[in-house]
């Protein structure tokens, strides 16, 4: 929908970049507003702006005045005459389902693995489909709720990591179901643990480590998730090294399965929002995954996934972390995170493997 800054309120999701007089966007699509953002529409004296209908919260935004323009109408109207919801919609219905599974948990009731499939399988199997969703999850996640985005997202990372592994339908969905419920035993930890602002103390950590433990046990007798999948929310925190836990694990005794859904988590923690940590470029995490994650997990799952998020070609609009807009001109197979490239405003060409304190902040369809 279609509506002015003065109707915007932090948490609406932009659904279009939001320009002004240069080529650059004053606001970038898939950002999530906060008042800063307000205040610099206003201040560019912006009309209007396209949002989603859903806060990132998954509440409805219903801004009291609609402008009632000929365009807002017909916006509304091509909403209202959709048959499927959006990605973003079906997506945010399915963190609040989360959200209240999570707390029936704390409570002490069991999984409902039905109501888990009804809402999870559609939503992996739209990913699977879209090819490019998957790519936008870090926008989505708000850090008050963060540990709800973060199963469902890592159910979707993996799931989408899988079968760009060549697992069949079976197994991928598996995998998919297995990483929404490796966090599901953070439940029974204390909840000033799972929701404090900032760093664990040795002690509350050593708790956390518990978790994976209570995740298996939550799901040791759910007879439609897989003995695979059941070992993979167990182990989703071991390490080839040998540094990870419960059980401190060797390479030889980690499922495959519990790489995917590990390296998934990692990936999503280190590009979300969190309440006492900043998200991070998702172009450059995979860069210090490449570079300094080599021996705690499997060097090919690693290689599926970065080629799989990198997967853009020549001719794909970018925006630099100093805000720079670009066009990318060539990808080299063995840096996909530093591509040449040609900036938008002035036509200098740039190899960013050598301007490595550059890095790409968004990728533009």
């Amino acid at each position: 929908m279609r509506v002015s800054p003065a109707q915007l309120v932090p948490g609406c999701l932009v659904t279009k970049d939001v320009m002004g007089r240069t080529n650059r966007p004053i606001v970038p699509k898939n950002t999530t507003i906060q008042a800063i953002h307000i205040e610099v529409l206003k201040k560019f004296q912006i009309e209007s702006v396209e949002v989603s209908n859903k806060q990132t919260d998954g509440t409805s935004f219903n801004p009291m005045g609609q402008m009632e323009s000929k365009e807002t109408t017909a916006s509304t109207e091509t909403h209202t005459q959709e048959l499927s919801p959006s990605f973003h919609d079906q997506y945010l219905e399915a963190v609040q389902s989360y959200k209240k599974w999570f707390t029936d948990w704390s409570g002490g009731s069991p999984i409902d693995m039905n109501a888990i499939r009804k809402v999870m399988i559609p939503l992996l199997e739209k990913v699977i489909e879209s090819k490019r969703d998957v790519f936008t999850l870090h926008h989505y996640t708000s850090s008050d709720d963060y540990i709800y985005h973060h199963s469902v997202a890592i159910g979707l990372l993996s799931g989408y990591l899988a079968s760009k592994m060549g697992y069949n339908y079976g197994e991928w969905m598996q995998v998919g179901l297995a990483g929404v419920l490796c966090d599901s035993g953070m439940a029974k930890l204390d909840g000033k643990i799972t929701w404090k602002e900032g760093a664990l103390t040795e002690a509350e950590f050593e708790q956390v480590k518990n978790h994976p433990t209570y995740s298996y046990r939550n799901v040791e007798k759910v007879p439609t998730l897989s003995a695979q999948a059941k070992i993979a929310i167990l182990q989703h925190h071991e390490r080839l090294n040998g540094t990870g836990y419960p059980l401190g694990l060797g390479q030889s005794k980690i499922h495959d399965f519990s790489q995917i859904i590990a390296v998934s988590d990692m990936y999503h923690a280190m590009t979300s929002e969190r309440l006492y940590r900043r998200k991070q470029s998702p172009y450059k995490v995979l860069e210090e995954i490449l570079q300094e994650q080599f021996g705690r997990y499997d060097h090919k799952i690693i290689r599926v996934f970065v080629k799989e998020m990198t997967n853009y070609s020549t001719g794909t609009n970018i925006r630099l972390s100093d805000s720079r807009l670009a066009e990318i001109i060539f990808v080299e197979s063995n840096h996909p995170t530093r591509p040449m490239i040609r900036i938008a405003e002035d036509g200098q060409i740039l190899h960013l493997k050598e301007h490595l304190y550059l890095h790409i902040e968004e990728v533009y369809d």
